[in-house]
């Protein structure tokens, strides 16, 4: 069967320390985390608020450090010497490498899932499309995004492949990260929806080449999407500080 959605919410630390002990804690700390840092709590580039989240978590300084160096290790965090960590800047020249490596998997996915995918987990994620219509439709776009994750998921757990699996959510938890810096066009996500309905088709019918072909196309168009937005967005940033700067000029030459 499908997981639940990897970005619920998880267990307070003491209920974590109680199930399972101190492995238990250290996990659950780096989940918390992780989902913070996904989903743009903390902006890129900031600096990461140690006593803030010690108190959040209920936890030491000791654990959240140990925590922080997965975070590191993943990608998410910059560590700095005696001047404590910050959120790991976004690299937007570093999306359509993620999505051409994607591109790979996704085909491998639709090879494998259409073939070892039970009654069950297709029946899964038909329930996931629908939901997904309905967050489309109520302009729900966090939503939206939060199941198009578990969709895609659930698809990757159904090949069998832990290998696959490892690797392709590796790949999911880098790119959400844009997903919500970058708030998706309207447009885009009607797209997207008409791309799963097509990928959904081809998973009903077991057709593996055709559930291939329509995932890797789909990620394909979903790549070239995010780095247009990516580029708006810099450029939005670049126009709003040369803007600064020229009503900073102005104003110096005329006190």
């Amino acid at each position: 069967m499908i997981d639940a959605d990897p970005l619920d919410r998880f267990p307070s630390p003491e209920e974590a320390e109680a199930a399972g002990g101190e492995a238990t804690l250290h996990g659950n700390l780096v989940a918390q985390l992780r989902a913070i840092l996904m989903e743009g709590e903390l902006p890129a580039g900031s600096r990461i608020p140690e006593a803030e989240l010690c108190r959040r978590f209920r936890v030491s300084r000791t654990p959240l450090r140990e925590a922080l160096k997965v975070m590191a290790a993943e990608g998410f965090v910059i560590l700095r010497p005696n001047r404590g960590a910050i959120v790991a800047p976004v690299d937007p020249d570093e999306i359509a490498p993620l999505f051409e490596f994607k591109g790979a998997l996704e085909r491998l996915i639709g090879l494998t899932a259409a073939e070892r995918a039970s009654a069950e987990e297709i029946a899964a994620l038909d329930a996931i499309h629908v939901e997904l219509k309905a967050a489309l439709a109520q302009g729900e776009h966090d939503d939206y995004t939060r199941l198009n994750y578990a969709f895609h998921r659930g698809l990757a757990q159904a090949t069998r492949n832990p290998v696959l699996i490892q690797s392709y959510e590796a790949l999911q938890q880098k790119i959400w990260r844009y997903r919500f810096i970058v708030n998706e066009h309207e447009q885009r996500l009607q797209e997207s929806f008409a791309e799963h309905e097509r990928v959904i088709v081809a998973l009903r019918a077991r057709t593996p080449l055709d559930l291939a072909e329509r995932l890797e196309t789909h990620n394909r168009l979903t790549g070239l999407a995010m780095v247009e937005l990516m580029r708006r967005a810099a450029d939005a940033e670049t126009s709003k500080t040369r803007g600064k700067s020229r009503a900073t000029t102005r104003s110096a030459t005329t006190s």
